[in-house]
């Protein structure tokens, strides 16, 4: 089986910049992560062999200088240590188990120092993702030359309706080959259409450095949810944005508020806080009626919503993206992390619905113990953790089963 992940930065930059900020403030903990597919797939006969070997493989990719000055040159806000520390960061299997059941189903789990383990979950996703095409043979499918037209028409649509947007197709993309055409339309369709738009770059930093564009990305549940675990949900919020602004000063000012839904996030959201970050990224939940939560907040600290930005990145597709556009307008300003929509996209290929998961967490690895941790999103459907910690966590921030 042909190596699926080959180049270092071929990865989101939020896990760089998360990585570089666990670093920085929690440089001991330890964290456990959790594989959860959320339609009970059946996956081939010998899978799990096959994703092993995989993930055997990364631990010959390392990065190049080239894309170390790459990121230097787009990314001014990461200090210079971090990419001592890429340098010599290796990948290692024996932070991944992975089994398969009796009927086929797919367990991964990954253990290990968060600093290390934090640099897996994005490409073990992609990984999946693209060798479960490869061996029900539904790869077949991938029409590269049609999906490049696709793409562009897509990204006209977007620009023409004034939206900026980005990719963050990354983890469930259809393949590599598929998020390379993409990005690739829709560069070259921004570069061509003279419109309101713009296609403003992707997550993935190594398609962002192969077509000249910015890398684009901050953080992610997990790290609201490993200080949760850490130190409890009610704070959580306000000790993420502290210690990100102790890494970040300013920059990277996009905060990810409903870990924990909004009301507690209000609450935390003080005026110095919402005054340093540039903005918010919905998630989860109604996409209007959380806006209209963001400004209302934002007006009550005396605040003016239009010179706010809102990153609405909940399975967005073109028209929903068009649709918020037009809501938003006048009220923030909009813009749009579009995933799966972008990657994995072909007709009769029916998309994984993948994540990975933090569950666990424990500040050093001196403890006997790890402390539980849950995310308690927006979409009460989709609450991640088992079921006595979310239970826990609902009490503790006064929420009420729905």
């Amino acid at each position: 089986m042909r190596q699926i992940i080959t180049h270092f930065s071929d990865d989101d930059l939020y896990k760089f910049t998360m990585c570089c900020a666990v670093i920085d403030n929690f440089p001991r903990t330890q964290v456990k992560y959790k594989f959860n597919d959320r339609d009970n797939t059946v996956y081939p006969e010998g899978f799990a062999d096959e994703l092993r070997a995989q993930i055997a493989m990364l631990e010959n990719v390392i990065i190049t200088d080239e894309e170390i000055e790459f990121m230097r040159s787009k990314c001014s806000y990461i200090p210079g240590w971090f990419y001592s520390f890429l340098k010599g960061y290796r990948y290692d299997r024996r932070w991944v188990t992975v089994s398969q059941d009796d009927d086929g189903h797919l367990d991964i789990e990954f253990e290990g120092c968060w600093s290390d383990t934090i640099l897996l979950e994005v490409k073990v996703l992609a990984i999946v993702s693209e060798l479960y095409y490869m061996m029900t043979g539904e790869d077949v499918r991938l029409d590269y030359d049609s999906y490049y037209h696709k793409s562009w028409d897509k990204a006209k649509r977007l620009l023409e309706a004034g939206c900026i947007f980005s990719d963050m197709g990354t983890r469930r993309r259809a393949s590599f080959e598929a998020q390379d055409t993409a990005v690739r339309a829709m560069s070259e369709c921004q570069k061509e259409l003279s419109a309101d738009g713009k296609f403003i770059g992707t997550s993935n930093v190594y398609f962002a450095m192969k077509y000249d564009l910015k890398p684009i990305g901050t953080m992610a549940h997990e790290i609201i949810c490993a200080i949760a675990g850490m130190y409890g949900p009610q704070m959580a919020n306000h000790l993420a944005m502290e210690t990100w602004s102790t890494t970040y000063r300013g920059a990277l000012g996009t905060f990810l508020y409903d870990t924990y839904g909004w009301r507690i996030f209000s609450l935390n959201f003080s005026e110095d806080y919402a005054n340093m970050f540039k903005g918010l990224r919905v998630d989860s939940g109604d996409n209007y009626q959380q806006l209209d939560l963001i400004v209302e907040k934002y007006r009550s600290l005396n605040i003016d919503p239009q010179s706010k930005q809102v990153i609405f990145s909940n399975g967005l597709n073109v028209d929903e993206a068009i649709k918020i556009q037009n809501y938003a307008s006048g009220k923030c300003r909009p813009s749009f992390g579009i995933g799966t929509h972008f990657t994995n996209d072909f007709p009769g290929v029916k998309p994984r619905n993948i994540v990975v998961k933090l569950l666990a967490v424990k500040i050093t690895e001196s403890w006997p113990f790890y402390c539980d941790t849950c995310k308690l999103s927006e979409d009460h459907g989709k609450y991640t953790g088992d079921t006595a910690t979310v239970r826990r966590f609902m009490e503790a921030l006064h929420l009420t089963a729905e």
